[in-house]
């Protein structure tokens, strides 16, 4: 699925006169892939100029292609902030990963915790990149 196709998917959407979030279709996931430290070497912000030559992980770069080629939207969601943008794209591009966009700013310092009105998985990376498998785990959620 490229740009446009997803742009297409997640437009506005109006159900019975209101405007709502869209949902996509039955088996697309939304991926938020951090950069540093899950798909390459963890650079801090304040070594940007390691960031050119960080060392890719090739098993993500592999998982993650073919997520794509499934048909899965890929997004970098990253903690290096906007002055880090064209260093971050043109690393992506040498290495030859497939995405549709990427978010920076992600809050630093980890231990998240997400909240949303969507249906949210996380998966820790633990120095392996491989298809994902199914596993029960006790989560927080709030009060019914």
């Amino acid at each position: 699925m490229n740009k446009d196709e997803v742009d297409k998917l997640l437009h506005t959407k109006v159900e019975e006169g209101e405007t709502v979030s869209p949902i996509l279709p039955e088996g697309v996931k939304n991926y938020l892939i951090d950069i540093d430290g899950t798909i390459c070497d963890d650079i801090p912000n304040e070594e940007p100029e390691r960031m050119a030559t960080a060392k890719l992980y090739p098993d993500a770069l592999k998982t993650l292609n073919k997520w794509y080629d499934e048909g899965h939207i890929i997004c970098f969601f990253t903690s290096r902030t906007e002055d880090h943008r064209e260093v971050t794209e043109v690393w992506l591009k040498k290495h030859g990963f497939k995405y549709h966009s990427m978010l920076m700013g992600k809050p630093r310092g980890g231990n998240y915790h997400w909240i949303d009105n969507h249906l949210v998985k996380a998966t820790r990376y633990k120095g392996k990149f491989t298809d994902l498998v199914e596993k029960v785990v006790a989560i927080e959620v709030f009060k019914d």
